[in-house]
């Protein structure tokens, strides 16, 4: 049996309606894989914010630390600096 024209333009229709019903199929199991790995990632990215600010106010406690331990540095100095002092008694 012999296909006409009609015929061979009609299955390569069908075909390309076929193929493109099974890649769109396709492209909403993708569409559920992109959301959770998107969700994921906004999760990750909540903890780094989160660890970004806690680093940060660390960082100020260790400067005001350093800050305190300047300026007791200098009285320390002049402490053992002065003359001792002989004992009473």
């Amino acid at each position: 049996m012999f296909l006409n024209q009609q015929h061979k333009t009609l299955a390569r229709t069908l075909g390309v309606a076929i193929l493109a019903a099974a890649a769109l199929s396709g492209c909403a199991t993708y569409k559920e894989e992109f959301a959770t790995i998107n969700s994921r990632l906004d999760a990750l990215d909540v903890k780094v914010q989160g660890a970004a600010q806690s680093a940060e106010s660390a960082n100020q406690s260790a400067q005001q630390a350093n800050q305190r331990l300047d300026q007791i540095e200098g009285r320390v100095q002049q402490l053992e600096s002065a003359p001792r002092r002989t004992p009473r008694g």
